[in-house]
């Protein structure tokens, strides 16, 4: 194990030289292009980074960031691409979230009926107080049904896929099962009501989805042949799509909550939201937060199991069984919090590839800022982005940090679990109403847990291949062996 030569840039040592950051944002519009350009089809995205690492010898740098000139009226900011640095993100004092979760544009407020949603609102401002009292006490009060229901929907999603791999083709596609079984489970732990049973129907995922892509086409690329690249990049980064191209989505949506939900917009009333207010942040934190991560996380989950192989496969069969069978075969939060070895095994897979993979902030105040090596200040107003695959893969705190070692975080390795930040937080820290940490954290590595142990419970081991998407791998399931020893 590495040893982290700093904590966070409030107990960090003052003696470090200070020294201006390096890096250039080239020429007015230009310069923007040309980084553009490189970040999504000359270098790729760790590729950029990386060489820009390499050439000013920091890894704190000034660059800029996509999507640039059409949709982003400032592209310039710092970024922060090792552990030591990247905690001033979470640092309310110093950094404010308004208007940032997407970067340096945000779409249009049409998309999400006329209001800023929580997400995009800072800690100082009221709204986000109360929004976010309300999402926790929200999931709090579901903490009884989690997890049956997250069970009983895993089981449906397991069936999906032995009778697809039963089909003709043989294969299993992995996101749509899981994309339909995420949907279904979120709507049915919010609202206790099936998605079938509103207007929504069995359409949720392709609703969310076309919703998401909207917002978020200026910050992907599509994998196209070379040819089409300039293509792309102007239909996709010239002007932002309108919200009227997904009226229709967002109006489903929104309708099947509205009355699968109405409960739980009463009970928003009461404690002071609007209505209207209360639905259209309920919807968001269940499309664009809930399920685009999950969608996202879960294939990340098997693919990195899947790449370590029968070996590994077998240890989580034997862990998973031994300690379900020592439980009188139930599968309860007591018996999760036993299975050391799948804890870790999800927690390296937040670490190694974290589903959101940027955090953005604007310095509220002139800061410092320090690396490993050095301190930079950063003037107030100035945009700062971290790219959290290079904190979490940092070499001077976790050892061989691009291999995915599934036990890393077993005994001692407990330890490194406040340098995983995949929740807009450290894995230590917990969320509360006055920071940005994801307010489902605890929930959301419970149910990759989860995920594990229903899959090892039913399966020995399985065969998968998969392909980068726009977002995370699109996975496919080539066989699953079923399980030779049960519980």
């Amino acid at each position: 194990m590495a040893a982290a030569s700093s904590d966070d840039t409030k107990n960090s040592s003052s003696n470090l030289p200070l020294k201006p950051i390096p890096g250039s944002y080239g020429l007015p519009f230009f310069g923007a292009m040309h980084d553009r350009h490189d970040y999504f089809y000359n270098q790729g995205r760790d590729k950029f980074f990386a060489t820009r690492v390499e050439k000013y010898n920091s890894t704190v740098i000034r660059t800029n960031m996509p999507p640039g000139p059409g949709i982003s009226s400032d592209s310039k900011v710092i970024a922060l691409l090792d552990s030591a640095s990247f905690p001033i993100l979470f640092d309310n004092s110093k950094v404010e979230k308004r208007d940032v979760l997407d970067g340096t544009f945000m779409p249009s407020t049409g998309f999400t009926g006329g209001y800023r949603a929580c997400a995009f609102q800072d800690t100082t401002e009221p709204s986000h107080k109360l929004l976010k009292t309300f999402f926790m006490q929200v999931l709090s009060s579901k903490h009884n049904t989690f997890l049956p229901l997250l069970r009983t929907t895993l089981s449906d999603h397991f069936s999906d896929l032995d009778s697809q791999l039963a089909g003709k083709s043989g294969k299993a596609s992995f996101n749509t099962s899981i994309s339909a079984a995420t949907f279904n489970f979120l709507f049915l732990l919010l609202t206790d009501k099936h998605p079938s049973e509103t207007v929504i129907g069995d359409k949720g995922p392709g609703l969310v989805t076309a919703w998401l892509g909207a917002q978020l086409a200026p910050l992907a690329t599509l994998g196209l042949p070379k040819i089409f690249n300039y293509a792309e990049d102007f239909l996709i980064r010239t002007i932002p799509f309108p919200a009227w191209t997904v009226k229709w989505s967002y109006k489903k949506l929104c309708e099947g909550f509205a009355s699968a939900g109405a409960s739980l917009l009463d009970e928003a009333e009461r404690v002071g939201i609007k209505g209207d207010e209360a639905e259209h942040n309920l919807v968001f934190m269940l499309g664009f937060n809930a399920f685009g991560g999950l969608t996202n996380q879960f294939p990340i989950l098997i693919k990195w199991i899947g790449l370590a192989g029968p070996e590994l496969h077998a240890k989580l069969a034997e862990e998973i069984r031994t300690v379900v069978r020592e439980s009188n075969g139930e599968v309860s939060l007591s018996a999760l919090d036993k299975m050391t070895l799948t804890k870790s095994v999800v927690y390296e897979v937040l670490r190694i590839e974290p589903a959101v993979p940027y955090q953005y902030a604007k310095a509220r105040e002139d800061v410092v800022v320090e690396s490993h090596d050095a301190a930079f200040e950063i003037k107030k107003g100035e945009m700062i982005f971290g790219y959290q695959p290079f904190a979490t893969k940092d070499p001077k705190v976790f050892e061989n940090p691009e291999e995915f070692v599934g036990h890393r975080f077993v005994g001692e390795g407990e330890k490194l679990l406040k340098y995983v930040y995949w929740s807009n937080g450290r894995e230590t820290e917990e969320p509360t109403v006055d920071n940005k940490q994801c307010p489902a954290k605890n929930l959301v590595v419970l149910m990759c847990r989860l995920y594990v142990v229903e899959f090892f419970l039913r399966y020995d081991t399985f065969t998968f291949e998969f392909k980068p998407v726009v977002l995370g791998p699109n996975v496919t399931i080539e066989s699953l062996t079923k399980a030779t020893t049960t519980v």
